[in-house]
């Protein structure tokens, strides 16, 4: 039986099965709402309790878990590439910019599985305010950069609003050989086809779609970051048990739907 076709145990705290894992987008068409790139992704994650995740999830979600038992926090640096509304080009500036984000992974009553966002620094601060007004999402205000020297990435972010002020990250990371078949915990914390979030009062399921991730291997050469504490988490413990490139996917967002 393929990974994509693998059947999931029933999920936990009493939710019906979530849905399977599939590292190939959704086959339904979807009018864009939003259009974008993700570009020179950097993927950071560690092992975390699903006791102290639960509380930071919307209504109607519960942490998704790996195993059963054992879920993640993931800290996501990477270049956003002219973002465009409803088809429309994207635009080369306010639409370009840094950013690095905290997700949490949920499924919701449906069995729908998402990421959550504790927070998404960028560095244009007018995505930021219509990111904050529009979706409610935790945009935060920074001061950022990505260089690259050879297969060298570095990132790097000091927050200026609304904070907490000087939260940080910088993250050195050298990309390595291209992943043929990568492993199921490394689709399960790539492959998400939506996002949960709070929204006028209800919790709402707002769905992507991109072509397949292209990963590679990578090496943290560097990481020091304050923004998981900051997202209300426990500070992580030793080395991410998951370090990954992507060079990148362009990316459209749909309309959003209930999440229960």
């Amino acid at each position: 039986m393929s990974f994509a076709a693998r059947v999931p145990e029933p999920g936990p705290y009493g939710l019906a099965r979530p849905e399977p894992v599939s590292p190939e987008p959704p086959a339904a068409p979807m009018r864009p709402l939003l259009t974008q790139s993700w570009l020179d992704l950097a993927f950071l994650h560690w092992a975390v309790d699903p006791e102290a995740v639960a509380p930071l999830l919307p209504r109607g979600t519960v942490p998704d878990t790996f195993d059963g038992t054992t879920t993640y926090v993931g800290l996501v640096a990477f270049r956003m590439h002219r973002v465009g509304v409803l088809g429309l080009p994207g635009v080369p500036y306010l639409g370009s910019f840094p950013e690095t984000n905290v997700r949490l992974y949920s499924v919701d009553g449906r069995g729908r599985r998402a990421v959550v966002f504790r927070s998404l620094d960028a560095s244009r601060l007018i995505p930021v305010l219509v990111g904050r007004a529009a979706v409610r999402l935790p945009y935060v205000w920074a001061r950022m950069g990505v260089e690259r020297a050879g297969d060298t990435l570095t990132y790097t972010s000091t927050r200026r609003w609304p904070g907490p002020r000087g939260a940080r990250s910088r993250i050195v990371l050298r990309a390595g050989d291209v992943i043929g078949e990568p492993t199921p915990l490394e689709h399960f914390l790539t492959a998400r086809w939506a996002l949960h979030t709070s929204l006028l009062g209800r919790t709402a399921y707002l769905p992507n779609v991109h072509p397949r991730w292209p990963l590679h291997r990578a090496e943290l050469l560097e990481c020091d970051e304050d923004l998981v504490v900051a997202g209300g988490l426990p500070a992580p413990v030793g080395e991410p048990v998951s370090v990954l490139y992507s060079p990148g996917v362009p990316v459209r967002f749909g309309p959003q739907r209930r999440g229960r």
